[in-house]
């Protein structure tokens, strides 16, 4: 890993904090193409969506294994956008994420919550890997229609991301684009931009902190 991709990964403002795995978790895109993960390190990822949160305990989450190289995998591999084309095949593992939408035929399940209850299992999945010393990489750039109808999926279920998973890989073995994402710098916006208190557009702040510049008690949203 060069020094530039070592500073762009340290915990920046406001996550050093966070507890492990959260601190060092983060989506790298370059993979070892020739490692594989265990039967029970795959069991392991998905006990932890199993075993994640979820409205009513109706888990309304599905998953397909798609282990590189196998039927289902050369499925996902067909579909994925120009920009995941590069470094998604490498991973030692890609599962396909879908959710019910829709109730079942006796009537049962779907609605609203249940995108929010397959984002904890993701979650609780990329976290799970983070404690296995692998690294998930989540991603929506492909045909999840074409997916959808190849792998068999009911109606009442929607194909809406992927996670690769695997150990880092030699930035060598793949192309400049790929190489370059590895080095992005962890950035994200700060909680006055989405942290509010009181009414919409009016940032949240600690007690005692100092309130953000251009913010003012009672202000209008």
């Amino acid at each position: 890993m060069s020094p530039s991709a070592a500073n762009a990964h340290a915990p920046m403002p406001g996550a050093e904090g966070l507890a492990e795995p959260l601190r060092s978790r983060w989506s790298p895109s370059v993979f070892d193409d020739r490692h594989r993960l265990g039967a029970d390190e795959l069991a392991e990822l998905l006990h932890a969506a199993q075993w994640s949160p979820s409205a009513g305990n109706t888990q309304p989450w599905a998953f397909f294994v798609a282990e590189r190289g196998n039927a289902t995998h050369r499925v996902v591999v067909e579909h994925l956008s120009r920009g995941n084309s590069g470094w998604v095949p490498r991973a030692s593992v890609v599962l396909v994420a879908a959710v019910q939408v829709e109730p079942d035929a006796e009537g049962n399940g779907g609605g609203d919550a249940t995108l929010y209850d397959l984002g904890q299992a993701a979650a609780h999945v990329t976290l799970q890997a983070r404690a296995m010393g692998l690294h998930a990489h989540q991603f929506a750039g492909f045909d999840t229609d074409a997916v959808h109808a190849a792998l068999g999926v009911p109606a009442h279920y929607r194909v809406l991301t992927g996670i690769a998973i695997g150990v880092r890989g030699s930035h060598d073995e793949v192309d400049e684009r790929t190489s370059a994402r590895e080095d992005r710098v962890r950035v994200r916006k700060p909680l006055e931009s989405f942290v509010f208190d009181g009414v919409w557009g009016t940032p949240w702040t600690a007690p005692g902190a100092d309130r953000p510049a251009g913010s003012a008690e009672g202000a209008a949203p």
